[in-house]
């Protein structure tokens, strides 16, 4: 059996086939250098070996993510110049959210007091958001005279539309997140106190489901964002074909028929 990783800027467990990633920084808010965007990396590569069919992501403490760790080492933060920016992003930053975006699992992102900058990105890049009612989305960078990143720039206008999401890089304005719910760029607002047991009781569900068909619900609705209707007609042909030939569909028809609660397996 494969060991849990140990990291030194996130928490990670996997519990009945649910993954947690906990941000582990609250001293400072959870701000994000360049080797946490590392750590998550790697935690999600064991996420297959040890059997997640749903990851979790929050923040330990007060915030969820401040953005990126403006008092670190400048020769490899995310600032301290455009070079140190660039390379940030495309070696570090970068490669984390497309492995978040690539996954073949759902995703739940439980949002606690700040989500600012790269981690207003980090926050909303789950298939779930659900977020506490103190819980903040903050594009940060023009109050320090940058442009978004962490994918913002693609996901907002999608979200959200173009008007609010100019309206959120532009103006550098705090959402709140009643908010956010009630603009549709997140799941669901919660009481704070109600945050983390929502978060986990919709994981759980995600993880008890059938997991090749929620993976393969996942990349055609993330595809379908830049592909034509046929293109996506096809994707979804595709999908059916590998969904369809799946333990988990089998055993879906049999519980209908049966008139009986499924037991999906993953497989």
């Amino acid at each position: 059996m494969t060991d849990v990783p140990s990291f030194d800027t996130i928490k990670f467990e996997v519990a009945d086939h649910v993954a947690t990633i906990t941000l582990n920084r609250p001293d400072r808010l959870n701000s994000m250098p360049p080797a946490m965007a590392d750590d998550i990396r790697t935690a999600l590569d064991y996420l297959p070996v040890l059997g997640a069919r749903a990851l979790l992501i929050t923040g330990e403490g007060r915030g969820f993510c401040s953005g990126a760790d403006l008092a670190g080492d400048r020769s490899g933060s995310a600032v301290g110049g455009g070079a140190n920016s660039r390379k940030a992003l495309r070696n570090h930053y970068n490669p984390m959210l497309l492995a978040l975006a690539n996954l073949d699992i759902p995703v739940v992102t439980a949002v606690n007091g700040p989500a600012a900058g790269v981690g207003c990105s980090f926050g909303l890049s789950g298939d779930f958001t659900i977020a506490g009612k103190s819980a903040y989305f903050l594009q940060a960078f023009v109050n320090i005279g940058l442009v978004p990143d962490g994918g913002s720039s693609w996901l907002l206008p999608r979200l959200i539309g173009l008007p609010r999401a100019t309206q959120m890089m532009m103006l550098g304005e705090k959402i709140g997140a009643e908010q956010a719910a009630d603009w549709g760029l997140i799941y669901k607002c919660v009481e704070d106190a109600d945050l983390m047991t929502e978060a986990k009781a919709l994981a759980a569900r995600l993880a008890n489901g059938p997991t090749l068909a929620l993976g393969t619900m996942r990349k055609v609705l993330r595809d379908g964002l830049s592909q034509s209707y046929s293109d996506t007609l096809d994707a979804e042909a595709k999908g059916q074909f590998i969904a369809g030939n799946s333990a988990d569909a089998m055993e879906g028809i049999m519980a209908f028929q049966q008139k009986r609660k499924t037991e999906f397996k993953g497989k």
